[in-house]
């Protein structure tokens, strides 16, 4: 077992240095592809400004629910946590997500649950991992049938305005995630329910090209599938996916109010709906996989403006689109930072552990 220590910051100098070439490639792109990161003060004028505290306070109810459902993922990796040590650990990981590149954020929660003969460095990052397999299928299937029945702005347009991707290329993308995100899903599942099984599935496939690859990949596979534990418990996962539901309920909710706020309306001026909400949050969401620099700066205004394209005329999506992208942008970090940073001094949780190598025998990799 290694007892070798180093500073996260100098375990991770590569991919720091890859996000800051991606940072400026990005602003670079948006530079030349005419999208708007930062509107003039002047296109502000026509936002309802109640709209954004409404919002601010949907952002606190998602977070909330975003955090506390963890609970039930660590039912028996982390029985005696309690909630509001969860919570500020949570507020804490998502700063993580929003300010470090490459999602390196998602390695903060599991290094802060951490403790030194209770809770391992492998089970909560299996439990995360888990979380985001459930995440990435709700959030999937909730675009897949939004690109299926919302109704879109006609005549459809064939680029994404602002950047060089088609209408159709986006579309295909959200169903790709579905299948994505699905088998992810079904690997897991069969990995708890049916191991034997799955792990000589894997080693028939995998051993063709490397057998110990194959017995890594099983090994891996394995580990993270023990994250759906709590589907044996019918409450636990009663109790995890409604709580999953209001988180995503309330991001919907604030963004519909928000794209009120923010003028954006449909060729006959009436407001947008929620349901054309729910499809801009899955475009959203399925954009911001990947990987990118700090805030998926570039990658979270491309999303916005993917789903707004499909329905809003281009007009609307030029004039109050980047209005929509950049407010949403600031309250989310504003409100992301702010909240970490007030779990940081709450004194339930403490950036001691991630500073420090973890063992060996309980590492799992960011």
């Amino acid at each position: 077992m290694s007892s070798s220590k180093s500073g996260f910051f100098r375990r991770h100098a590569a991919r720091f240095l890859g996000s800051l070439v991606l940072t400026v490639c990005v602003l670079w792109a948006l530079k030349h592809t005419g999208l708007e990161l930062v509107p003039s003060w002047a296109e502000f004028r026509l936002v309802k400004w109640w709209t954004v505290p409404v919002y601010f306070l949907s952002l606190a109810a998602m977070s909330y629910y975003r955090g506390v459902r963890w609970r039930f993922l660590l039912r028996k990796a982390a029985p005696h946590v309690k909630k509001n040590r969860l919570l500020a650990i949570s507020l804490v990981g998502f700063a993580g997500i929003l300010l470090l590149p490459f999602r390196l954020g998602e390695f903060v929660r599991p290094a802060l649950l951490r403790e030194k003969g209770k809770v391992s460095f492998s089970a909560a990052t299996g439990s995360i991992i888990s979380e985001r397999a459930v995440d990435g299928l709700f959030l999937s299937l909730v675009l897949a049938i939004a690109l299926l029945v919302v109704p879109t702005v006609q005549p459809m347009p064939k680029y994404v305005v602002g950047l060089p991707v088609t209408v159709t290329q986006v579309r295909a993308y959200g169903f790709f995630t579905l299948a994505g995100f699905t088998a992810v899903f079904v690997v897991l599942a069969a990995y708890f329910f049916a191991r034997d099984f799955a792990k000589r599935a894997t080693l028939a496939v995998f051993g063709v090209v490397s057998r110990p690859l194959a017995e890594r990949l099983a090994g891996e596979a394995e580990r993270l599938a023990h994250g759906l534990d709590f589907l044996r418990d019918g409450p636990a996962a009663a109790g995890f996916l409604w709580e999953t539901t209001l988180y995503w309920f309330f991001n919907a909710f604030g963004m519909w109010l928000l794209a009120i706020g923010c003028g954006l309306t449909h060729g006959n001026a009436t407001s947008p709906t929620f349901w054309e909400a729910c499809a801009i949050m899955g475009m959203l969401g399925v954009s911001v996989l990947i990987p990118g620099p700090p805030g998926a700066l570039g990658i979270f205004q491309a999303g916005i403006f993917c789903g707004i394209t499909m329905y809003y005329p281009v007009e609307i999506v030029k004039e109050r689109g980047p209005v929509y992208a950049c407010l949403m942008f600031l309250v989310q970090s504003v409100f992301i930072t702010g909240s970490g940073a007030a779990a940081l001094l709450s004194g339930h949780t403490s950036l001691k552990s991630i500073a420090e190598e973890e063992n060996e025998d309980d590492k799992l990799g960011p």
